[in-house]
């Protein structure tokens, strides 16, 4: 029987980032540290809410999600366009620059890799900047993006996303600092240079690194 290079080249890939696919079908990564909790952090109770003091509510009838800039298929998603993408379920730790974090959070929804396919980002797109209904903005660059547990998140823990943590639709970056997954998300921009966004413009970091301590550049 012929090899499948299709399938060879993509276990290869799920091995250099420490793919874990389980048998429910749900990412977890796997990539083993010397600690589960990135350094200066601790584990919180429940899930804090932190925001600009705004919390859009958003009817799932008026929701749209704008996706602009560098890419080959500008698009205007409704929620129900949002559904008709493929839905994974992905399981990740959270963690705010405000020093505490959670483990074992499920998320559902579209992961971003699959939004990329959807809209083909043209070759010089290099970053992506996300803006929400509060006004809220933030920065990637896009390999950040494309890694397999980033997602537009619609539920947390089998529940429909609450306004408070960002409902109906927020982004979940979970190997950067959680304010780079912005709450509340309306537009995704790609772009060829990148744009420092509300707390990036604030002394915050720009890599957002959780493992070496990356908070702030002041």
């Amino acid at each position: 029987m012929p090899e499948n290079k299709r399938l060879i080249a993509k276990k290869e890939e799920w091995a250099r980032k420490g793919r874990g696919l389980l048998e429910d079908g749900v990412f977890r990564d796997t990539r083993q540290r010397s600690s589960r909790l990135p350094p200066g952090q601790h584990m919180a109770k429940g899930w804090p809410v932190l925001d600009l003091g705004i919390q859009p509510s958003i009817p799932l009838a008026e929701w749209e999600l704008s996706i602009t800039g560098c890419i080959e298929q500008p698009t205007v998603w409704n929620w129900n366009a949002l559904l008709e993408q493929p839905q994974v379920k992905l399981v990740s730790d959270f963690h705010c620059v405000t020093t505490w974090s959670t483990f074992d959070n499920e998320w559902e929804g579209v992961r971003f890799s699959d939004l990329v396919s959807v809209v083909k980002p043209k070759t010089e797109a290099a970053y992506v900047f996300f803006v929400s209904y509060d006004n809220y903005s933030t920065n990637l660059p896009l390999v950040t993006c494309l890694d397999e547990g980033v997602v537009l998140a619609r539920t947390w823990n089998g529940q429909p996303l609450s306004v408070e943590h960002g409902g109906p639709l927020r982004m979940i970056v979970p190997k950067v600092y959680a304010w780079k997954g912005a709450k509340w998300v309306k537009e995704i921009r790609f772009m060829e240079r990148d744009r420092l966004g509300y707390w990036e413009n604030r002394g915050y970091s720009n890599t957002a690194d959780p493992w070496t301590d990356d908070r702030y550049t002041m």
